[in-house]
C-alpha cells in the first residue's frame, strides 16, 4: 500500500494540478493555455509511471522492510508487489486522468472509467485466486488487468474533450507549465506522500508495541490495516465530493462568480460532514459485523480490531473539513495554505501524537493519535478558511476594480 501510494501521490499531483490549471484558465476564457496544461500533464504522467516501475522493481525488498513488513508478511508482500509494480504506468494514468476529464464537465465518463477497472478486478480476483490457484499473485494480476482497461478507456477519452482541443505540440513539456501544474497539485501530493510516512511509522510502532502486548506483533498490524481500508471507503466519498467540486470552484473563481464559489464550498462541507457522522454511528455500533466481512480470526484479533474502529475513527466526522477546505484553496490557485492544511493532519499532528501516545500508552496510544489529529486538523481548517475568507474575495474584488 505505501509503495502504491507514492505512485498515486504523483498521479494525483499532476492530475489534480492540471484540472485546477484547466478550470482556472477556462474561467478566464483561455482555452489554449488550458489545453497546453493537459498535454504537458499527459507526457509527464506517462514518463513518471515508467520510471517508478523500474525503481520499485529494483528496490522492492528494502522498501517492504522499511514499511514494516515482518518475516511472516514479507513473502506475500514480495509476491504481490513485484507484479503490482508492473502496472504502475497504467495505474498512474488511472489516478491522473480522471480529474481533467471531470474538469471538462464529464464526471460520468470519469466515473465509468474507474468502474470498468473496478468491475474487471472484482470479476477476475476469484477466477485467478481460486479457479486458477494463483493465490496472492492472482489478486495482483487481476488488479493490473483492471488498471489496463481503465487506462485505455481514459486515453480514448483524452482526445474527446469538449472544452479544449489538444494539439501534438502540447505534449512537449514546458518547464513553466509543468511547474504551475505541480504547484497547484502540491496539496494532493503532500496528502498522499504524508500517508506513506504515517503508514511506515505506524506499522513499525504497531509491531514494536504490539510485540510487548498480549496481541503480539501481527494482530495490530492486520487489524488497523483493515480499519484504515474500511475508513478509506467512507472518506473516499467525502474526498470524491471535494474532488467533484474542484472544477466548479476553480471555474467560478476564475470567472469571478464568487457567490457560486461560496455556496459550493458551504454545501460540500455540510454534505461531507453529514456522511461522516453516519459513518461514525456505524463504526461505533457495528464494528464486529464489519470485521466479520474480512474473515474469521482469533478472539484477540477481533478484540483489537473493535478497539481500532471505536477509537481510531472517533473523530472521523471532522475529516471532510480539512479535505474540502484544502481542495478549495487548491482550486482557487493558492497551493501554500492547501499544502499547509494537508501537512497539519498527517505530519504535524498525527506522527508526533503517535510517538508520544505510543510511548506513554503502548499500542492503544497509537489508536488515540487518530482522533486527536482528525479533530485538531479539522478545527484548524475551519479557522483558516474563516480567516482567509474576506481577504480572498475582497482582494480579488479590489484587483478587478483597479483593472477596470
Amino acid at each position: 500500500m505505501p509503495i502504491s501510494t507514492i505512485m498515486l501521490a504523483l498521479g494525483f499531483m499532476f492530475g489534480d494540478g492540471a484540472a485546477a490549471f484547466m478550470s482556472l484558465h477556462l474561467g478566464k476564457k483561455e482555452p489554449e493555455k488550458a489545453a497546453k496544461g493537459i498535454g504537458n500533464m499527459v507526457a509527464i504522467v506517462i514518463g513518471t509511471g515508467i520510471v517508478l516501475m523500474i525503481l520499485f522493481e529494483l528496490f522492492l525488498t528494502p522498501l517492504c522492510r522499511l514499511f514494516g513488513a515482518t518475516d511472516n508478511v514479507l513473502p506475500y508482500a514480495l509476491d504481490y508487489g513485484r507484479i503490482i509494480v508492473l502496472g504502475f504506468p497504467f495505474s498512474i494514468i488511472c489516478s491522473a486522468f480522471g480529474s481533467p476529464i471531470r474538469a471538462d464537465g464529464r464526471p460520468k465518463i470519469s466515473m465509468a472509467g474507474l468502474l470498468i477497472g473496478c468491475a474487471a478486478n472484482m470479476i477476475l480476483d476469484p477466477v485467478f485466486i481460486f479457479v486458477c490457484g494463483w493465490g496472492v499473485k492472482g489478486a495482483a494480476w487481476a488488479t493490473i488487468l483492471g488498471q489496463v482497461l481503465n487506462a485505455l478507456y481514459f486515453i480514448i477519452c483524452l482526445f474527446q474533450f469538449k472544452t479544449i482541443k489538444i494539439k501534438k505540440e502540447y505534449f512537449i513539456p514546458d518547464v513553466r507549465v509543468v511547474g504551475n501544474i505541480a504547484s497547484l497539485g502540491t496539496s494532493s501530493l503532500i496528502s498522499q506522500i504524508a500517508s506513506v510516512f504515517v503508514i511506515a511509522i505506524m506499522n513499525n510502532m504497531l509491531v514494536k508495541y504490539g510485540a510487548v502486548s498480549k496481541y503480539g506483533a501481527d494482530i495490530p498490524l492486520a487489524a488497523l490495516g483493515v480499519t484504515m481500508k474500511v475508513s478509506q471507503l467512507i472518506t473516499g466519498v467525502t474526498l470524491g465530493i471535494a474532488s467533484g467540486v474542484q472544477p466548479i470552484l476553480g471555474y467560478n473563481y476564475g470567472s469571478r462568480q464568487h457567490d457560486r464559489v461560496k455556496s459550493t464550498l458551504k454545501w460540500s462541507l455540510i454534505l461531507g460532514t453529514a456522511i461522516m457522522f453516519a459513518a461514525l454511528f456505524i463504526f461505533q455500533v457495528f464494528p464486529e459485523q464489519i470485521i466479520g466481512i474480512f474473515g474469521q480470526e482469533s478472539d484477540l484479533y477481533v478484540e483489537f480490531a473493535v478497539k481500532c474502529f471505536r477509537i481510531y475513527l472517533l473523530a472521523c466526522f471532522l475529516i471532510p473539513s480539512g479535505a474540502v477546505v484544502g481542495i478549495f484553496f487548491q482550486a482557487i490557485g493558492k497551493p501554500i495554505p492547501a499544502a499547509a492544511l494537508t501537512l497539519s493532519r498527517q505530519i504535524i499532528l498525527l506522527i508526533p501524537a503517535m510517538l508520544i501516545l505510543g510511548y506513554t500508552m503502548g499500542v492503544e496510544g497509537i489508536l488515540w493519535a487518530g482522533p486527536f489529529s482528525d479533530a485538531l486538523s479539522g478545527i484548524i481548517a475551519l479557522i483558516t478558511v474563516k480567516v482567509f475568507w474576506k481577504r480572498i474575495f475582497e482582494n480579488k474584488g479590489q484587483k478587478e476594480t483597479a483593472g477596470r
